[in-house]
């Protein structure tokens, strides 16, 4: 019997580490529509529920993931010229001078004093350039991971002149989101290995007298075509995908000061405990611990912004 969803195919492993956003949201003012983080774990939380079901104004237990915000910097931006079928292709980099000496920044870009001295066109797409520098929550990864964000506005100069702002400064995830705000989730999920057809696809056991065999495909296919078609359950690599999780609701936006509130007795397993800013998200994300994270602005939500009244966070033992 044929189970399992072909609404992600093929099963492709993620060449890198950093997800990659396909597509941002519009956003008429000045605005950041994007950051990163990485994965704590999981933990739960009551709190009186706003929604519009039969228990709305009462307490309810929902299950939450934190995500724990490294030293975010802007150091430049990326210019992007639109083609002819309306294809955006890069074509200029610019590079703060402070920040190339202070983050040790390599690449192609033109190296300027300040962002006064880059000049886009009307119609040119402006994204921020930013660096993570996972080094600073001593999770043992040193990596410095660099992305680039898009930038809400009318055009190309009001979106610069919002660039300006942080040029060179620190990026907090509350210059950005705020509680009770809808973002969508985006990472690679856990990596599985190489996996049978019963779990990659969910496929029903054979009985043992018919084949032999239970854990596989009765049939590969009919005659004609004399092929074995795509659709086919088979054996192969699963898991480590990129993956996005849309609409996850942020319950707290929290500092370093708060993070002994959502530490849990131990330690987060496979992470330890949380000691600078962090985002705590309603639900599950895709990904082990310690992976990073991009959060993006809802795509497709019109909720509006309800700040969440938080009654109880669990700091039970998770080991």
């Amino acid at each position: 019997m044929r189970r399992g969803s072909m609404e992600y195919w093929p099963h492709r492993r993620a060449k890198r580490l950093l997800p990659r956003v396909r597509s941002w949201p519009s956003a008429k003012e000045p605005s950041f529509l994007g950051f990163a983080g990485i994965k704590i774990g999981m933990t739960h939380v009551t709190l009186i529920d706003d929604s519009e079901s039969p228990s709305k104004g009462t307490e309810i237990s929902r299950p939450v993931t934190l995500i724990e915000i490294p030293k975010v910097y802007l150091y430049g931006v990326r210019l992007y010229s639109r083609g002819d079928f309306n294809y955006k292709m890069p074509y200029k980099e610019f590079y703060i001078k402070d920040m190339v000496a202070k983050l040790r920044i390599k690449g192609k870009g033109s190296v300027v004093e300040s962002m006064d001295n880059v000049k886009p066109q009307p119609n040119d797409s402006v994204r921020a350039l930013m660096l993570a520098d996972i080094s600073s929550l001593h999770i043992g990864n040193k990596r410095r991971i660099r992305f680039e964000v898009a930038i809400g506005g009318k055009d190309a100069i009001e979106k610069l002149e919002f660039v300006k702002k942080y040029a060179g400064k620190e990026i907090k995830a509350a210059d950005i989101f705020k509680p009770g705000e809808y973002v969508d989730a985006i990472s690679i999920s856990k990596g599985k290995g190489w996996a049978g057809v019963i779990k990659r696809y969910g496929v029903a056991r054979l009985v043992r007298k018919a084949t032999n065999k239970t854990r596989h495909v009765g049939t590969l296919g009919p005659w004609h075509p004399p092929k074995v078609q795509y659709t086919v359950p088979q054996a192969g690599h699963m898991g480590y995908n990129y993956r996005t999780e849309i609409n996850k609701r942020i319950l707290k936006i929290g500092q370093a000061s708060e993070a002994a509130s959502v530490n849990v007795a131990g330690g987060y397993p496979n992470y330890g405990l949380v000691k600078s800013d962090f985002i705590m998200l309603d639900g599950s994300i895709p990904g082990p611990a310690k992976r990073l994270v991009r959060l993006r602005k809802a795509l497709r939500s019109k909720a509006q912004v309800v700040t969440p009244q938080l009654v109880y966070i669990s700091t039970a033992s998770k080991q």
